[in-house]
């Protein structure tokens, strides 16, 4: 764990500030739930809870079958990280923090859809990669991550109506999936 030298009092309610340069740093925003665990040597450790990343294995199957199906690579995400991908190698772009130009995407809270010699999307910083189609997974309101639909050069056809409502439903699916 690394030290950050910057020590916080807890409040009469019980509540501690997390500094502005860690909640930066971590991209911990306003609502953003926490999980809280307790360490035998007396240590509480807060980490972001990733509701998407609870359901990772399944929705790696799912990013799978639907790249199949597609025949194009596809990511789901969380806020962050890509969690799972199908149709390219695992260690490609799966773990890998969000590129700002899809967090900001996700924040629209709607569907993407790359314009034919518009601007490349790139999932994570440095990719060759771009995103074609992109839908929020939104549950109880929150947007808590993307399916996206990828592509790796120009010369790649353009995603059909069918791919486009492919991403909206497995979005909308997985979406319901985490719902209250």
């Amino acid at each position: 764990m690394k030290a950050t030298g910057i020590v916080r009092r807890i409040d009469d309610l019980g509540r501690v500030v997390i500094p502005k340069e860690i909640r930066r740093t971590m991209r911990i925003r306003e609502g953003d739930p926490l999980e809280i665990f307790t360490e035998t040597n007396g240590e509480v450790i807060f980490k972001k809870y990733s509701p998407v990343g609870e359901i990772s294995s399944f929705a790696a199957g799912y990013a799978d079958v639907m790249s199949r199906a597609c025949g194009i690579p596809v990511i789901i995400c969380d806020r962050d990280h890509v969690v799972s991908s199908g149709g390219l190698p695992k260690a490609e772009l799966r773990d890998h923090r969000l590129s700002p130009a899809l967090e900001d995407l996700m924040e629209s809270r709607q569907p993407y859809i790359a314009p034919k010699g518009g601007a490349i999307l790139a999932p994570i910083e440095g990719s060759e990669r771009r995103i074609t189609v992109c839908a929020p997974i939104v549950t109880n309101g929150d947007v808590i991550g993307a399916v996206c639909l990828l592509q790796s050069d120009e010369k790649s056809p353009p995603p059909t109506e069918g791919d486009i409502r492919l991403v909206q439903v497995a979005a909308s699916f997985l979406g319901k999936q985490m719902d209250d």
